[in-house]
């Protein structure tokens, strides 16, 4: 290498040593090199395969159920921003929370007309168990209209109510529907509407009769939905006048299950009209001079007002029995133009907490007759318009004849 020229020996030595700086060897620092790269390399693996094991449930889920919207890895390992807008405003408090209905079918329509009703079978509500035991039917009822029998169900001639009482958006159908049983018949207030498929089902019950009452009078649906029921206490049937008869509205509304009483009177109480009217009787019996052979009959009633109302007249009934020779005879209104069992007599009434006495003399035969009979008498209050009342006590208006008459 001596030999060389020194130019040649300087350009081998600086080819040398370029090489030798970028061929590095198995060093130190070489060796460190190389574990940072494994570490990294190791790194990258165990992320993919926690990616890997969040992901497999996901889409093996939704191959499952063939979800065809698999959600994407990065969708599922990402986490959500958070949200930069302003919340939603709670609801107020103690008021319910809106529920979306945009995508909700709208309710049926329930208006339902008398032919519809009458065309087809309809389970009724419960009637009051007597009336069951009778044949009031309850299940598949083919409603009936006047047939004039008994324990058939019947739909009533009062109007159709149509309202939207269970607050489902829609109107149902309101009809008084009543079932025989003699003069009278038992009625309930019943809530028709349509199923979704058209059919025509019952909703329940709003009231029956023997709730209370004896008579339903008529049915009105107002604006806020309830339902207000006109009842009476009795049925002016049998003889019975329809001034007796009291009338009241009660209120009804739906509470998700059934109707229930939300205004209006629960009873009727005692009827303030009535009073009590107490009666006893004397007589006196004695011959007529002569050859007459009757003999003539004093008898005196005694009427006390035990209250609580006056009674502005009083009618007297069965002391009928022979000819009328004095006392209050002269007296009496014999023939009321309202009275339904005309008395014998009708004479100026008692006054609350007072008593007042009533003769009537009759000339009766002395030996009474084959078809003579024992008698009994009552007395009944009477108001100003002739118009008889019940007593509050009848028991003790009433008393027998001592003779037969």
């Amino acid at each position: 290498m001596s030999d060389l020229d020194p130019r040649l020996r300087e350009r081998f030595t600086a080819y040398r040593n370029d090489v030798v700086t970028k061929v590095a060897g198995p060093g130190p620092d070489q060796a460190r090199h190389l574990l940072r790269r494994r570490r990294r390399m190791t790194a990258v693996a165990v992320a993919a395969a926690a990616v890997v094991l969040v992901v497999a449930p996901v889409v093996a889920n939704a191959a499952l159920r063939g979800d065809q919207n698999r959600p994407m890895p990065a969708e599922s390992v990402q986490p959500t921003a958070p949200s930069t807008s302003t919340p939603p405003t709670p609801p107020p408090t103690g008021s319910p929370t809106p529920t979306p209905s945009a995508n909700a079918p709208a309710a049926p329509d329930g208006r339902i007309s008398r032919a519809q009703l009458l065309a087809t079978r309809v389970d009724l509500p419960s009637w009051q168990p007597g009336e069951m035991e009778g044949g009031c039917t309850t299940s598949k009822v083919r409603l009936q209209t006047d047939t004039k029998k008994v324990y058939v169900p019947e739909l009533t001639d009062d109007e159709f109510e149509h309202g939207d009482v269970d607050g489902d958006g829609a109107v149902e159908t309101i009809a008084i529907v009543a079932c025989r049983y003699g003069e009278a018949s038992a009625k309930q207030v019943v809530t028709f509407d349509r199923a979704r498929d058209g059919r025509i089902v019952t909703v329940g019950r709003v009231v029956r009769t023997g709730d209370g009452f004896e008579d339903i009078r008529s049915v009105e649906i107002t604006a806020a939905g309830s339902v207000e029921v006109r009842v009476a206490d009795i049925v002016p049937c049998c003889g019975t006048p329809e001034y007796l008869r009291r009338e009241q509205v009660r209120t009804y509304r739906w509470n998700g299950q059934r109707f229930s009483q939300t205004d209006g009177p629960t009873t009727f109480g005692g009827d303030p009209r009535l009073t009590d009217l107490r009666m006893t009787m004397t007589h006196k019996l004695v011959d007529v001079p002569g050859a007459d052979t009757r003999r003539e009959l004093t008898t005196v009633f005694t009427v006390t007002n035990a209250g609580p109302v006056d009674a502005a007249q009083v009618a007297f009934h069965s002391i009928e029995g022979g000819e009328r020779t004095g006392g209050d005879w002269s007296r009496c209104d014999r023939d009321p133009a309202s009275q339904a069992n005309q008395p014998s007599c009708l004479l100026p009434g008692v006054p609350v907490g007072e008593s007042r006495r009533y003769t009537f003399v009759q000339l009766v035969p002395g030996r009474p007759g084959p078809d003579a009979i024992t008698r009994r008498f009552l007395v009944v209050h009477c108001d100003a318009q002739d118009r008889w009342w019940p007593d509050l006590k009848r028991t003790d208006n009433e008393v027998r004849s001592p003779l037969p008459l």
